[in-house]
């Protein structure tokens, strides 16, 4: 028992003091925060095997209010020699009591290389649990506890003894015979059907045999300047592109048309009217060509490459027409 004088004087009040403060922190204060349990589930405690996957939930009950810190969580790698963490997922709902559930299911992969059965320790890990509020966050620490798993061994530790070491192996497994006919006429199928496929293609862009057909002068006339281009370059080059223009267009109509026919075909043949443009400074330099005698002064008003890119446009309009 203290005993304090009546008169304070600067000494005796400071001792006083000192010990009121003692006495007042040694008092237990009541937590503000609380974690209300930790309980863990395991599908099996027992029957492991080098390589298997071990799944566990580890259940936290906290008060309410409470969530994961998930910077705490342990990350996925190696626990132990034997023991490596996969995955970790998490949870969080509210419990019957109003308390935050947090489960953590965890997935971790056995190494062990066991002898004889026998039962390891897997080792456990603390997790933290914050409130935040208006003066700021409050955490507490929820212990995830050791648990127990039992691994057994791949093979007998002494299995029987036979004079032939070859006996201590299994036999090769039967595989079952597959029938290749499905196969083969499932691709002699396809096959068929590609071939198919390239005809109707070859068909349609006046390939091979299909090129003289009727109905597809501009694309005659594409070949046309593609074989002059092997033979000649230059100006007798774009001669041969211009006549090849000039070629397709009598074709298409089934007569000569100039220049000044030009309106005429576009209405006999109206798919052609998007090239309206480009058929018009081909007729302006066709006439500089041949008969302004201005062969240069017309490729420069209508270059090869145009000459070739408006028939082949006018491919495209034949076909699709």
């Amino acid at each position: 028992m203290f005993e304090f004088e009546p008169s304070f004087r600067g000494g005796t009040a400071a001792r006083a003091l000192g010990l009121v403060l003692l006495l007042a922190g040694a008092c237990p204060l009541p937590a503000s925060a609380q974690v209300r349990g930790v309980e863990l589930r395991t599908p099996r405690a027992f029957g492991y095997f080098q390589g298997d996957l071990v799944q566990v939930q580890a259940e936290i009950r906290a008060d309410p209010g409470f969530t994961l810190q998930r910077p705490s969580l342990p990350k996925p790698g190696p626990v132990t020699y034997w023991l490596d963490l996969r995955d970790v997922r998490t949870e969080e709902g509210r419990g019957a009591d109003g308390s935050n559930v947090i489960r953590l299911r965890l997935t971790y992969q056995d190494f062990y290389v066991a002898l004889d059965a026998r039962t390891l320790d897997v080792p456990g890990f603390p997790v933290t649990v914050e409130s935040a509020g208006a003066n700021g966050s409050t955490t507490a620490v929820a212990q995830v506890p050791a648990w127990k798993i039992g691994v057994s061994p791949l093979r007998e530790v002494q299995p029987e003894r036979r004079d032939d070491p070859a006996e201590y192996l299994r036999p090769d497994g039967r595989a079952p015979r597959l029938d290749p006919q499905p196969a083969l006429a499932s691709a002699a199928g396809c096959l068929a059907l590609a071939a198919l496929a390239l005809v109707l293609l070859a068909y349609d862009r006046a390939w091979w045999m299909f090129g003289g057909r009727r109905g597809r002068p501009f694309a005659q006339a594409l070949k046309a300047l593609r074989r002059a281009r092997r033979q000649s370059q230059g100006e007798a080059l774009y001669r041969a592109a211009l006549l090849a223009l000039h070629r397709g267009l009598d074709a298409t109509d089934g007569r000569r048309v100039l220049a000044d026919d030009l309106p005429d075909f576009l209405e006999r043949h109206p798919a052609f009217r998007g090239q309206a443009g480009g058929l018009q400074t081909f007729f302006t330099a066709s006439r500089l060509a041949f008969f302004g005698r201005d062969t240069a002064g017309a490729g420069t008003r209508f270059p090869l490459p145009e000459a070739e890119a408006l028939l082949r446009r006018l491919g495209a309009v034949e076909r699709s027409a």
